[in-house]
């Protein structure tokens, strides 16, 4: 499975509707998803709704879909549709299934080509394309470093020595050690890597679970799985989707921005609640995967904007191990929407990329 964010019943608070998420865990690398959902503004007239909500991938998800006329499915056809959807997505990228498809590519020999499925190469591509855009700051491989600091499944006492961390990064940690083919839509490992996904899954199925809603001619949704977010067209009450970003602080005092669009995915990273103190150190759950080692970067949490959830997952989580400064200059070169949660001499400051404008509601 995949660990993440439970999701709290809808609040209605003085005209304002909105979705709160707790902490999102990512693979060790840890996440708070800091996005709601709010309404404003009295409606002319409130149209039928789909809900549909349910447990996937170690998280919960959340479905708001919007049927129109032309709309060819029941609610309950749709339902089966999308819990099928989600355990076969499942059955593709979990590496807590023994007999997955990326289980199985995980086991599979050195040095040979293996075809895959379509969406899990797609997966795959997407995680190498950020890789490489972010000078290896996002790698789907991390997962030894991760056990080597402690933060997996097995406690580790005290922090790794150079020798350990230097070993890891040589042999089992690194992108460079996948290479994919994709005329014949396969994947070959020079290296005994292990592939996790956690950091881009969750982000693509809203993706796939878009395309299935699309499909039944429904173009107005919202679609939350582990606080990834994809939305499209308006609401019940006829408004576009518009969606908070909280403010990171402890006892989450509302919203530090909205923000809106059409057919856009959402994914905010971030990691300020979770640390240990080792000697004195403070030491961030969130690993560069390019020096082996926790961030020491203030930044609180980065929210990224694209067209594709899964996109934004990945980006997001680059970013937010980049931290504030060269992060923010890989939105800039990359043209990418990213709004950027930062302190600065105690002081909590934001700022965005120019891309981020056009999604910020004032």
């Amino acid at each position: 499975m995949i660990l993440g964010a439970n999701i709290r019943k809808s609040l209605c608070l003085i005209g304002a509707s909105f979705l709160r998420l707790r902490p999102l865990i990512k693979a060790g690398l840890c996440a708070s998803l800091l996005l709601f959902v709010i309404a404003c503004a009295p409606p002319k007239s409130v149209r039928e709704v789909y809900l549909f909500d349910g447990a996937t991938m170690g998280t919960t998800y959340q479905i708001k879909a919007v049927p129109s006329d032309k709309s060819d499915i029941a609610h309950a056809k749709l339902a089966q549709k999308i819990d099928a959807a989600l355990l076969t997505f499942n059955q593709q990228m979990s590496t807590y299934i023994d007999n997955s498809e990326l289980s199985l590519a995980n086991r599979a020999p050195l040095d040979r080509w293996i075809p895959v499925s379509e969406p899990l190469f797609h997966v795959l591509d997407i995680s190498q394309k950020v890789s490489l855009w972010s000078g290896g700051a996002f790698d789907i491989t991390v997962g030894p470093l991760v056990n080597l600091w402690g933060f997996g499944p097995v406690d580790r006492k005290g922090i790794p020595n150079d020798d350990e961390i230097a070993s890891v990064l040589s042999t089992s940690v690194g992108h460079r050690f996948v290479e994919l083919d994709s005329q014949a839509k396969a994947i070959k490992k020079s290296a005994p890597v292990t592939m996790d996904l956690s950091a881009v899954a969750k982000g693509y199925a809203t993706d796939v679970l878009a395309k299935l809603l699309e499909r039944h001619q429904i173009s107005d949704y919202m679609i939350e799985i582990g606080g990834e977010l994809f939305i499209s067209g308006q609401n019940a009450k006829g408004q576009q989707w518009t969606i908070g970003v909280e403010k990171p602080t402890v006892d989450r005092s509302g919203a530090i921005q909205a923000i809106s669009g059409d057919g856009i995915g959402i994914a905010t990273s971030g990691d300020y609640r979770n640390y240990y103190e080792e000697g004195g150190q403070r030491i961030s759950h969130t690993l560069n995967p390019r020096t082996g080692r926790p961030i020491e970067h203030f930044l609180l949490s980065v929210t990224v904007v694209t067209d594709s959830g899964g996109m934004a997952d990945a980006l997001a989580t680059a970013l937010n191990v980049l931290g504030p400064d060269t992060g923010y200059a890989l939105a800039l070169d990359r043209g990418l929407a990213a709004f950027f949660i930062y302190k600065e001499n105690g002081e909590l400051l934001t700022k965005h990329s120019p891309a981020f404008e056009q999604y910020m509601v004032q």
